[in-house]
């Protein structure tokens, strides 16, 4: 480990349904389930190893954006060649569109269950 204490293992998103969920970043970002022991915790991986885990979360609120007095706590920024082709398909995965005319190269969505992820192209 060059300079660090530790390795990156996983990303974990608080949910209320995390298999749902899973399913919907598997087809976001081409991963598949690896892990789906029980209905609390399930994970992804995508073809280079990189892993988000999912877990229920009983009392699970959304994130509110944009909302200058909630942060958005994180979220994912994910490269796509075709914009208009991958806005279609994250909408017909369950995506909702939060802001689109940015003023960037980057459109802003929510997952199914709130978390923020954002769209973005090289130009």
């Amino acid at each position: 480990m060059a300079n660090g204490i530790g390795r990156l293992r996983s990303v974990v998103l608080d949910c209320p349904e995390p298999r749902k969920l899973a399913e919907f970043y598997a087809g976001l970002l081409g991963a598949e389930v690896i892990e789906d022991a029980d209905d609390d915790w399930v994970v992804t991986a995508d073809p280079e190893g990189r892993r988000i885990a999912f877990q229920t979360a009983p009392e699970y609120r959304p994130p509110r954006f944009p909302d200058p007095e909630a942060s958005q706590q994180m979220h994912f920024d994910v490269l796509v060649d075709d914009v208009e082709s991958a806005h279609q398909r994250v909408l017909e995965l369950g995506a909702t569109l939060v802001q689109e005319d940015t003023g960037d190269d980057f459109r802003v969505f929510a997952d199914p269950v709130g978390h923020i992820f954002c769209l973005m192209w090289l130009t």
